[in-house]
């Protein structure tokens, strides 16, 4: 665990996919053909906490949603840091880079099926989720202890705050 807080700790983007990450990967269609995804609360504020410690945090995402739009809203994550539609979510990844002047080894992603492998493969902490395809868990750096949405991204987000030693700090504030 070591060596993954030292990852850790030089990350200063955290990217998730949505489908399988935010979410736990069900996809519920109404008969008007509207898309609804259900979020974690505790997810959503790991995301907050996060963010208040100088850690942006941006989608990559193969769909494209109208929800992500509103739940990237309420978390306030920068507009300009979600990519819906990415079918090739290495160019989603390289114009993050580019439009954040960060290095790849300062960046995370976190996904659960083989279509983020290409990027996880160019991060410098490449995380996947408890319930992620078998073949994406043998290529990750940190499995998370809990599945996609239902408390993954909010592990991340405290093992990364961990790194940055104010985990604690954070959570005591609430006392």
């Amino acid at each position: 665990m070591k060596d993954i807080l030292e990852k850790a700790a030089a990350i200063e983007l955290l990217i998730f996919d949505v489908d399988g990450v935010l979410t736990d990967g069900s996809l519920f269609l109404g008969d008007d053909g509207e898309e609804y995804k259900a979020f974690n609360s505790q997810d959503g504020h790991g995301i907050k906490m996060l963010q208040k410690h100088g850690v942006r945090c941006a989608i990559i995402t193969g769909r494209t949603s109208r929800v992500v739009e509103h739940r990237i809203r309420n978390l306030g994550i920068d507009p300009e840091l979600v990519w819906q539609g990415q079918h090739d979510k290495l160019q989603g990844f390289a114009e993050l880079l580019e439009q954040t002047g960060l290095d790849a080894r300062q960046v995370a992603y976190v996904g659960d099926d083989v279509v983020d492998l290409p990027v996880m493969r160019k991060v410098g902490l490449a995380i996947a989720v408890q319930d992620a395809h078998p073949f994406v868990l043998r290529h990750c750096h940190w499995q998370t202890p809990r599945p996609g949405g239902r408390g993954a991204a909010r592990d991340t987000c405290e093992m990364l705050l961990e790194a940055r030693g104010v985990l604690q700090q954070e959570l005591e504030s609430y006392l």
